[in-house]
Order: C-alpha cells, then structure tokens, then sequence
C-alpha cells in the first residue's frame, strides 16, 4: 500500500476541476488563444459567462433542479450542443459552436486543448452592448423602424414554425400549477403583498376557468422561451439569442403568450409602444389576432411568474445582492395589479 501511495503523480489520473478553478482560469486574458485585452465574467443562476474582446463563452453550472440536470459533463455537453442549434434560428451565425475545456496530464487547463475534456462551452460572437434592446429603451433610443424589423422577424417565424399538438386540459394545468407555486413563493414577510398576491391568483385562476374555450383554439409552437428585451440586438438584421433551451415544455407557447411577454417586460421599462407595435405587426403577417383579454391574462401571468422568480434568488445558497430581488418583486407584482385593473 505505501508503494502505491508515492506513485509519481504523473501517473494518475488529473483530478476533475473544481467550478471555481474552472472560473479563475477563464476569468484569465491568457487562457485564450484568440487573444484579448481583458475578460468580464458574468455569472447567472446556471452559468458563467466570459466576454473577451470579440467572443463570449458560456460555462454551464453543475447543478440539478426540478426543470433541469446540468450534475454531468455528459448532460452539458449534449445541452450546449441544443443551445447552439436552437439559437441558430433567430440568431443566425452568432452561435459559433461548442469548444471544450481540458486538463492536460499535469493538471493544467486549456480551453480547446488535447487533454481530457473537464467541461464544455458555449462559444457565440460578442454583440455590441450599444444595440441591446433593454439599454436603447433607456437610453431613449428605440426608433420605430428597428422594432418594426425585430418585431417582422418574430412574426415570420412564429408564422412559420410548425404547430405543435398540446392537450388544453394540460396547458390549463400547467398554468394553475405555475400560479399555486407563484403563489406560495410570493406570500413571505420579504414581499409583504399578501392581499394584493391572493387576488391575482384569484383573477389568473377565474380567467382560467371562464375562458377554457379560448385556450383550446390557440396555436402552440416550439417558441424561443425567455423573450426579453436584453435578449434582443437591434443591429441591421435583428438577432435574438439566449432562448431557453433546457426544457423544451418552457418553449412551447402560442405566439401570444411569448410577444406578451416580450411587451410586459417593455411596460416594466416604460416602453409600452413595444406591445402595441408587437400585435400590430404579428396580426398583419400571421392573421393571427388574439383577444385584447387574453393579452391580459397572459401578460399579468407573466409578471406574477416574474415576481416568483425574482423572490425565489433569496433561496439561492449564496445569495446576491439581496437587496435587489424583493424591489424586483414587488415591480412585477405592481404590473401585474396594473393589468388586472385593466382588464376588459
């Protein structure tokens, strides 16, 4: 046994590289040989994601949830490859591929090297910041004619993607489930909204109810899932990245529900030209006009789901800037209310 312990390590196997060895050494300007005069990493809940001079690399977490098992290389390498092709449709050759991160035999990390692969990224072309949609609204920036072109774009692939066969009995689950869960998660001291969160639930869940024949005659698509305006570049031929691509029962909407999402988020940011603009253009291309009561409905769910999300970073481990989620919250949920009250 004492033999076997002072094997000369070059004989074993490297150790597996921590997440946090894999992050300081792709938060390093050398560790790319494209070359870059810096990098910026940005983490998110499931991923990091590094931004060098002309590139942007995504690392996806270890982590497992309800919705999602990222616990093995096997299962990110096979969800990059589902990023990258699900991407590709409404961002084009932004989406560049996957490239691998490997450990040589003495324990060094490399991103595309010949060692053993460690993990895998995500390897996209860098967007200039100056053409995100969510930062041109704050600037005070949108001009009608580059949302007209996105909102073009949105509305020729909504009408030309395949429909998809869903039960209504199972949507109207979905949502009830969605709405319960939103629900619990809402009514904590943090929020503080009691009444006003029990009377969303209230109006989600009689909408549901009373208007099953509406949801029955809606389209359902493989839609892009997580459409927000800093998901959204404004360059001459608009590009859409970072669609949710690990649970593909998150990507299948109608139409509606997905350019009512996009809308509210705009509201939020003041920016209500963005949904009107939205129905007019998809109803023009697609002949598709859904009930202004339905936009309703599917924009105050929307933000209730927000609120719950934004509240549900508080359950996070390490939590960062604490301060932000329950403001963030409370928003939502205020926009949420909005809708309601205008409802037709």
């Amino acid at each position: 046994m004492a033999i076997l312990d002072q094997a000369p390590q070059a004989l074993r196997a490297p150790p597996p590289a921590s997440l946090a060895a894999k992050v300081a050494h792709l938060s390093r300007a050398d560790s790319y040989a494209e070359g870059t005069s810096a990098v910026t990493a940005l983490e998110t809940h499931m991923s990091w994601v590094f931004l060098t001079d002309r590139h942007a690399y995504k690392l996806k977490k270890p982590v497992r949830y309800d919705f999602l098992d990222f616990s093995t290389l096997a299962a990110r390498r096979q969800d990059c490859d589902l990023e990258v092709m699900l991407n590709r449709r409404l961002a084009g050759d932004v989406y560049l591929g996957v490239a691998a991160l490997t450990m040589s035999q003495e324990g060094r990390l490399q991103l595309g090297g010949a060692g053993e692969v460690v993990d895998w990224l995500v390897k996209m072309r860098r967007l200039p910041d100056a053409y995100r949609m969510d930062l041109l609204i704050a600037d005070h920036a949108l001009k009608a004619e580059d949302m007209r072109r996105v909102l073009t774009k949105l509305s020729i692939f909504y009408r030309d993607a395949p429909a998809v066969a869903v039960a209504a009995a199972s949507r109207g689950r979905h949502y009830q489930d969605d709405i319960r869960a939103a629900m619990d998660d809402l009514l904590v001291p943090a929020v503080g909204r009691a009444r006003q969160v029990k009377r969303l639930a209230t109006f989600l869940m009689n909408f549901l109810h009373e208007h099953a024949l509406m949801f029955k005659e809606r389209r359902i698509i493989e839609a892009h899932g997580d459409l927000r305006p800093e998901h959204i570049f404004l360059l001459p031929d608009p590009v859409i990245i970072d669609c949710l691509e690990f649970n593909r029962a998150f990507r299948l909407l109608d139409p509606a529900e997905e350019l009512s999402f996009l809308a509210m988020e705009c509201d939020l940011l003041d920016a209500p030209e963005v949904g009107a603009a939205a129905f007019d253009i998809y109803g023009a291309i697609t002949g598709d006009r859904p009930p202004s009561s339905l936009i309703v409905f599917y924009k105050s769910f929307r933000a209730f789901l927000r609120a719950k999300i934004a509240i549900c970073h508080l359950k996070d481990e390490h939590v960062r800037l604490p301060e932000k989620w329950p403001r963030q919250a409370k928003a939502y949920l205020r926009l949420a209310e909005s809708y309601r009250l205008a409802a037709p």
